[in-house]
């Protein structure tokens, strides 16, 4: 349970906050303190944790379209998704209703906070587990100007010289990413049966499969968050090729197999380095490979998964690598 959840429901448990007979939660991550309120529902882009909200029994919406006494909010990484979400929040709420955020500090709270209060005026503030917890009510005295500048921060944009759409919030959402760029230079144009791209974000690896490879049976694509798999079907290209969009948890394991699985797999946890997410990404592409299928990912360099290939039963070779990426190539083979 992350401590800005904790900070965020800190102000309604001690009787500061009013709980409403309704809430949205932007960000939704269930706490048992939540049990208790009358209705809340959430709206969550990230598989594993609208996952966790569900299994807690509470309710998800996919599209926030109504308006709410009390939005709650818990951000996202980026400055532009943050602004964005705040909004969102108040595009969402009833006149009179609460904006309530929480954010730790050293994801910028003091800043966020100070944004807000130059939007919205009076602010009122709760500081706990090295997070804050702020509130504004929506009023007509909101800086219409400043907010118009927010929404258009949440909105689907190009990528810079290239035709690819992308969205704050998601990975390598202002560049391609240089470690896919270099895989996907690499990639083989003789791939036979069925591709998976495990973690596939805006589409970027599964186009350039599509480019390299015209005969596939089937192209799918797996990524945990919606956002960025919406990306991903405006990014693809027309093709003859099945193209099938799966919102899922790579680490959860994949309903089929493949002759031939590609990936950047994620090795950050929320701002931290966590190697066993990447680890995880190879263990399901390891049971996802049909006996004598291809795996070929990128990765940093320093991150040691090649005994982890090992372990795991699959022979690697490194073909490319530069000053931060290395690129792998790894096979199931047939057991003699």
């Amino acid at each position: 349970m992350s401590p800005a959840l904790e900070t965020l429901l800190l102000p309604f448990s001690r009787g500061e906050f009013t709980v409403p007979k309704q809430a949205l939660f932007l960000g939704a991550e269930p706490h048992p303190d939540l049990k208790e309120w009358p209705e809340v529902t959430g709206w969550q882009p990230s598989k594993p944790l609208a996952d966790a909200w569900e299994k807690a029994g509470f309710g998800r919406m996919e599209q926030t379209g109504e308006s709410w006494p009390l939005v709650m909010l818990l951000p996202g990484k980026s400055r532009e998704e943050t602004l964005a979400a705040f909004a969102r929040g108040y595009d969402l709420l009833r006149d009179g209703g609460s904006l309530v955020v929480a954010i730790a500090n050293t994801a910028g709270a003091a800043r966020f906070e100070k944004d807000l209060q130059e939007v919205a005026g009076k602010v009122d503030s709760v500081q706990k587990h090295k997070c804050r917890c702020f509130r504004a009510v929506k009023t007509a005295a909101w800086n219409a100007a400043t907010l118009a500048e927010w929404r258009q921060f949440g909105e689907p944009r190009q990528i810079p010289s290239t035709e690819f759409i992308v969205e704050a919030g998601i990975f390598s959402a202002d560049h391609i990413d240089p470690g896919s760029a270099l895989l996907a230079e690499h990639l083989p144009a003789n791939f036979r049966g069925s591709v998976a791209d495990l973690g596939a974000g805006w589409g970027f690896l599964s186009r350039a499969v599509l480019e390299k490879n015209l005969k596939l049976k089937a192209l799918h694509l797996y990524e945990a968050d919606a956002r960025a798999l919406a990306c991903a079907r405006k990014n693809l290209p027309e093709t003859a090729v099945p193209i099938e969009y799966h919102w899922h948890d790579v680490s959860a394991g994949l309903p089929n197999k493949y002759e031939n699985i590609v990936m950047n797999p994620p090795f950050h946890s929320g701002q931290s380095t966590d190697i066993s997410l990447g680890r995880a990404f190879l263990r399901t592409a390891a049971d996802s490979l049909r006996t004598g299928g291809r795996l070929f990912m990128v990765a940093n360099r320093q991150l040691p998964y090649e005994p982890e290939l090992e372990r795991l039963g699959l022979v690697w070779r490194k073909v490319a690598e530069d000053s931060v990426y290395k690129v792998i190539f790894a096979e199931r083979r047939m057991l003699r």
